[in-house]
C-alpha cells in the first residue's frame, strides 16, 4: 500500500497556512484598523500551529476541535468589521474565507468532521449576513466548504481502509495460525502412526503367521504393545527412547505405569526437554514401585514433570497385626525446567 510521509502532509499545509498570513498582511491598507486584522491573524497562526503540531495524535483532541471553531467564529467577526460590505470585492482583505476553510479542513482530516461542519456553517452564515447569495461564490466560500467535504470523505474512507487492513490482516494470522495448527496437527499423527506401526507390526506378523495361535507370553506382550500404544496417545512429549525403555522394563516386572501429558511442556524443545526426559527415565529405573504415575505439571512453572511411585502395605505389618495404609509413598520426585544446574535441585522422598 502507497503511503505518503505525516511529515510531507504537515509542511504543505503549513506553507498553504502560511500563503492565508502573508496575504493578511498585504492587505493592511483596505482595513480602517489594522488591529482586528492584525488579532485575527494572531489566532489563526496560533490554531494552526496547534492543530499542525507534529506530536499530536492522529485525531484531535475534543478541546483543540472547540478551540478552531471559536477561531473561526472570530476571525470573520474581526476582519470582516473592517470591510466595506457596500462595494462588491475587498480583493485579498477577504483572505479570512480561505484561512477558515482551511482550518476547518485540518479540524475534519483530523477526525473531527462535526465541528469543521460548525466552523464551515458558520462561515457561511456570516457570509450571508454581511454580504449577500452571490458572495459565496465571488468570496470563495463555496470553494472553502468543498474542501471541508473533501476532507471529510477522505478521512472517512482512510479511516474504513485502516479498519478494513487491520481486518484482514488479523484474518490473514489467524489463517496462518490454522494452516500451521493443522500442519503440526498431521504431523503429530504422523509420527504417533509411524511410532504405532514401529511398536505393532512384529507381533502383527507373529499373530499372522501363527493364524492367531497365541501363547501365553505372547497374550502378555500383546498387552504391553497396547499400553505401549496407549502411552503414545497420552503421553505424547513425556516420550523418548529411554522413557519408553524404562517403562517397558517396568511393566514386565509387573508394575503398573502411567504416564499423562497434560500440555505443560509443549514449551520444551531440544535439550531442555532431553534432560527432563532422562531425568524421568532415570527415576523410573530407580524405583521398584508397583504404581508408578508421571504427570506434566501444567500449574507449576518450576515444574515440568511430576513422578509419583507407590507400593502396597508391607506384608510383615500385617503379619504381625499392625494397621498399614493401603498404599505407600515409594517415590516423589519434581522435575524442574530443564537445566543441569536445575536436575540438582530435584527432591526424592
Amino acid at each position: 500500500m502507497i503511503t505518503v510521509p505525516r511529515g510531507l502532509i504537515l509542511v504543505l499545509a503549513a506553507l498553504f497556512s502560511t500563503y492565508h498570513v502573508v496575504l493578511a498582511f498585504y492587505s493592511l491598507d483596505v482595513a480602517r484598523a489594522p488591529e482586528p486584522v492584525l488579532q485575527a491573524v494572531l489566532l489563526y497562526v496560533v490554531a494552526t500551529i496547534m492543530s499542525l503540531w507534529p506530536t499530536s495524535p492522529a485525531r484531535m483532541s475534543l478541546w483543540q476541535g472547540f478551540f478552531n471553531v471559536a477561531v473561526c467564529i472570530a476571525i470573520p467577526l474581526l476582519v470582516g468589521s473592517q470591510l466595506d460590505w457596500s462595494v462588491s470585492d475587498n480583493g485579498y482583505a477577504t483572505w479570512y474565507v480561505a484561512a477558515v476553510g482551511t482550518l476547518m479542513t485540518i479540524t475534519a482530516t483530523r477526525r473531527r468532521a462535526t465541528l469543521a461542519w460548525v466552523g464551515s456553517a458558520f462561515l457561511v452564515a456570516h457570509t450571508l449576513v454581511s454580504a449577500n447569495a452571490g458572495a459565496l461564490a465571488s468570496m470563495g466560500v463555496i470553494g472553502s466548504v468543498v474542501w471541508v467535504a473533501i476532507a471529510v470523505m477522505l478521512s472517512r474512507a482512510l479511516a474504513k481502509a485502516g479498519r478494513d487492513a487491520r481486518q484482514y490482516g488479523l484474518a490473514e494470522r489467524e489463517a496462518t495460525e490454522w494452516q500451521a495448527a493443522q500442519e503440526a496437527h498431521l504431523y503429530e499423527r504422523q509420527v504417533r502412526l509411524a511410532q504405532t506401526i514401529r511398536l505393532a507390526a512384529p507381533m502383527l506378523r507373529r499373530i499372522t503367521d501363527s493364524a492367531g495361535v497365541l501363547s501365553n507370553a505372547d497374550r502378555l506382550e500383546c498387552r504391553y504393545l497396547e499400553a505401549a500404544i496407549r502411552d503414545e496417545i497420552r503421553g505424547r512429549r513425556l516420550l523418548n527412547d529411554a522413557v519408553r525403555r524404562e517403562v517397558m522394563s517396568a511393566r514386565r516386572r509387573g508394575a503398573i505405569v502411567t504416564l499423562l501429558d497434560e500440555g505443560g511442556i509443549d514449551d520444551l524443545t531440544g535439550a531442555a526437554l532431553e534432560v527432563v526426559l532422562n531425568t524421568l527415565a532415570d527415576a523410573m529405573a530407580g524405583t521398584t514401585a508397583a504404581t508408578i504415575i508421571a504427570r506434566t505439571a501444567a500449574d507449576d512453572a518450576g515444574t515440568a514433570v511430576t513422578v509419583v511411585g507407590l507400593s502396597g502395605p508391607d506384608p510383615r505389618l500385617s503379619a504381625l497385626g499392625q494397621e498399614s495404609p493401603d498404599e505407600e509413598v515409594d517415590l516423589w520426585l519434581e522435575i524442574p525446567r530443564a537445566t543441569p544446574e536445575l536436575r540438582r535441585a530435584t527432591r526424592r522422598h
